[in-house]
């Protein structure tokens, strides 16, 4: 696939009003969500519950595409629709993450680096024939007294930058996703210089690694003081702060930023963003690429009835949608 179709690609996920699902929870972390509401972690569950995300009804109007789980790629809606088709039909990006999640960085202790790299060529062709347009790989960077460490910080640039190269090899739009955890009693001062720097060493690698900016997607965490600083920064203080830190750190040539909640609240995550495009313009397009905050909502309603609550729980995934689309123009009321 050449660069201008990457490219093409790559301008369609953060169209404006857009954002993206990450419905990419492996299948012990979907099974802990469904622990807390009480449904069982089971494989036809767990494809009725994607069903009703991928199903909601005009979903395709604020929704751009959806980061798919392995096992969700290759299912279908109980009519035996394949879920690619579904969303190709409503205009949505079929996405799917490929890392293996975080193993402990050695000779670092508390400090983790995301592995996946072996055999990856072969399973982004896979997922490419099965439908897939972009990738997603996330990184993992703690912030703690002596971390995150130079060593880890390069580790996870260099991971995702192969991973991103290998991605634009088989045709697939790159979503690099560079996670500083809000966990942790750190300032907003000091998540923004963590963040400062892990960004400039993640474009730096891509630009070692020969990925074209211009067909890839930077998934981002915004800057938070920690969950545990006891320190509460307004919306506007983030909004101002992440802001600035992408502008000093991210090339103009990207197609767009998406936001990652984060452990934020529902109203949290949209209030940010929205705030970000009220400050613009800005060099791209900020829009989001929401889990929890799109879905939490929706999963403790069809818990309580998995059949009769389907459609209602389907309203509630729309509406999610439509605020974080709108806060993605700047335009959300709150």
């Amino acid at each position: 696939m050449s660069i201008e179709q990457l490219a093409e690609t790559a301008r369609a996920m953060v169209a404006p009003g857009k954002g993206i699902i990450a419905i990419d929870e492996s299948t012990a972390t979907i099974g802990k969500r469904f622990e807390g509401v009480g449904i069982a972690n089971n494989e036809e569950n767990r494809r009725a519950y994607r069903e009703l995300l991928l199903t909601t009804p005009n979903l395709g109007d604020h929704i751009s595409g959806a980061i798919l789980y392995d096992e969700t790629l290759r299912q279908s809606t109980r009519a035996g629709v394949p879920f690619t088709r579904v969303m190709a039909e409503n205009g949505i990006l079929p996405g799917i993450k490929v890392d293996k999640g975080t193993q402990p960085l050695a000779g670092f202790p508390g400090e983790v680096v995301t592995e996946g790299l072996d055999g990856l060529r072969a399973r982004l062709e896979e997922y490419y024939k099965l439908g897939a347009r972009f990738a997603k790989w996330r990184a993992v960077i703690h912030i703690g007294d002596d971390t995150p460490s130079g060593t880890c910080i390069e580790a996870n640039s260099h991971a995702l930058a192969r991973y991103a190269a290998l991605c634009q090899e088989q045709g697939l739009v790159p979503m690099v996703e560079p996670e500083v955890l809000m966990d942790g009693e750190h300032d907003i001062e000091t998540s923004y210089e963590v963040h400062e720097v892990v960004l400039r060493a993640l474009f730096d690698a891509l630009y070692n690694s020969n990925v074209a900016l211009e067909g890839t997607i930077l998934k981002a965490s915004m800057v938070l003081p920690g969950k545990s600083s006891g320190e509460a920064a307004d919306v506007d203080e983030v909004a101002e702060a992440t802001l600035m830190c992408l502008k000093s750190s991210v090339p103009a040539i990207l197609p767009g930023i998406v936001f990652l909640s984060g452990g934020q609240s529902d109203e949290a995550a949209t209030a940010h963003l929205d705030a970000m495009n009220r400050l613009g313009p800005n060099p791209w397009p900020l829009s989001f690429s929401y889990g929890r905050a799109m879905q939490s909502a929706a999963l403790k309603l069809w818990s309580q009835d998995l059949v009769g609550n389907f459609a209602r729980a389907q309203q509630t995934v729309h509406a999610r949608a439509r605020d974080n689309g709108l806060a993605a123009q700047g335009k959300w009321q709150g």
